[in-house]
């Protein structure tokens, strides 16, 4: 039997609001994330600032030992929310069938209100970055119907982590 290969995973929640006692989102993936082969390389809030958020990614995007980056927050429409216009500068590729996926199992849930997400994904410098609303629903469902089965390198047909070493 192959073993399951563990991944080093950041968690970054962007909110003018959350702190480590009040984040939910960011406590409810670092759970799920303990609770699997992976590990919690590190756990962050940031502001919805622009340069905080950059300065984040870019400090993160040098870690050799870092494979993948999970953010919540700031996805929506207001003025505020800038996080997929911050991260999409980052993205080498973009995975759109990530947005297009986890507002279809939204749509389960909440209905047309999923149009109000602008969830996305991509790959950078090696590393896979994903970016949720910062709803704990929203996280929870993320990584139990989509991230948590693509990080799983025995998940078949195929999964992101086989192809991990091809995206540097």
């Amino acid at each position: 039997m192959k073993k399951i290969k563990s991944l080093n995973i950041a968690i970054l929640t962007i909110s003018d609001s959350r702190n480590e006692k009040t984040d939910k989102s960011g406590n409810i993936l670092k759970k799920k994330i303990n609770n699997s082969v992976h590990k919690v390389f590190e756990k962050k809030i940031c502001k919805d600032e622009k340069k905080e958020i950059e300065l984040t990614l870019k400090h993160w995007l040098k870690q050799d030992d870092l494979n993948v980056i999970i953010a919540s927050g700031g996805t929506g429409l207001t003025r505020r929310d800038i996080s997929p216009e911050v991260f999409k500068k980052f993205f080498e590729k973009e995975i759109p069938g990530f947005g297009e996926m986890f507002r279809f199992l939204s749509y389960k849930k909440i209905k047309t209100s999923t149009l109000q997400t602008r969830a996305c994904a991509g790959t950078s410098k090696g590393k896979y970055l994903f970016l949720l609303p910062g709803s704990p629903s929203a996280c929870k469902d993320a990584w139990d119907q989509i991230i948590r089965h693509q990080l799983d390198s025995s998940f078949k047909p195929c999964n992101l982590v086989e192809i991990l070493p091809k995206i540097k």
